[in-house]
């Protein structure tokens, strides 16, 4: 045991470190979806495949070996919601990625103004405010704008006689930028059987991407924001305010330069030699 123990790396224990992570991240990705019913399918495959080997069931064993290849092409096309949303988190690297974020407190008063108004009058609305991940193919399939964020503009556009009142208004950093979008629903199975249509693709679209939704119920008149996949509900204007205000916030707080984020590893000698080098000079004048 303690020879087996002395021949551990410290490689080893960083690559089962990160092969653990990964799996753990996968997991996470796809608990509560059809996603995962079907990966309990495939370990009982696997585990079938092995068993077969195992007890020379010859027949059992070719007929999982001849048709793997088309198992795992199936698996890509029935995971890829899971793949496409991993793939994009993957990329929500504060030190990497441009955050569009709603900078003043004046757009995220403007929204929830409009948001309010139309609970009141029961006018049913979902705005999609944009964040890390790029909505440009739902931009592409609604009718494009370049419009400042004011309420009366975004009550008009969800008032029921307009042709665009169903589709989705997507916000981009301080301008609405496209109206009559539509997003894609939600497949969990384990959301409430009485959300709509647009709380599933509120859902669907922050399961998929990082951005914000906010959805006015046309029926009960209440606000609900789904962030990550997770809807919170019947909002107040209280509520809805600390909200926005608190994801935005912590958004602005993530634009610090990568520069900035080395702060608190170099000491400040050091600091102040890659400011030099950044600005142009020679670190030892």
């Amino acid at each position: 045991m303690n020879d087996l123990i002395r021949e551990i790396r410290w490689q080893d224990i960083i690559d089962i470190a990160i092969i653990s992570f990964v799996f753990y991240r996968l997991l996470l990705l796809i608990k509560g979806t059809k996603a995962f019913q079907m990966l309990m399918g495939l370990v009982i495959l696997i585990i079938a495949f092995a068993v077969s080997k195992w007890t020379g069931l010859y027949t059992v064993e070719w007929l999982i070996q001849s048709f793997w290849s088309y198992i795992v092409l199936a698996l890509i096309i029935l995971f890829q919601p899971e793949i496409r949303r991993a793939l994009a988190q993957m990329g929500q690297n504060p030190l990497t990625q441009r955050l569009s974020t709603i900078e003043e407190s004046k757009n995220i008063e403007e929204i929830i103004r409009a948001c309010v108004s139309m609970a009141n009058k029961k006018i049913g609305a979902i705005i999609v405010i944009e964040r890390n991940t790029e909505l440009k193919e739902l931009v592409e399939m609604g009718i494009p704008l370049d419009s400042k964020i004011t309420k009366e503009l975004m009550t008009s556009i969800f008032l029921p006689y307009s042709p665009i009142h169903d589709g989705a208004i997507i916000i981009k950093g301080d301008r609405i930028i496209a109206a009559g979008c539509f997003l894609p629903l939600t497949l969990s199975q384990d959301i409430n059987k009485s959300l709509g249509t647009r709380h599933r693709a509120a859902i669907g679209v922050t399961e998929e991407t990082d951005a914000v939704a906010i959805v006015v119920s046309e029926e009960t008149g209440t606000i609900s924001v789904s962030i990550g996949g997770n809807m919170m509900r019947e909002l107040d204007t209280a509520a809805l305010r600390r909200l926005l205000t608190r994801i935005f916030e912590r958004g602005k707080k993530e634009r610090n330069t990568w520069i900035e984020k080395l702060d608190s590893f170099f000491p400040n000698r050091m600091k102040k030699s890659i400011r030099k080098i950044i600005a142009g000079e020679e670190p030892g004048k």
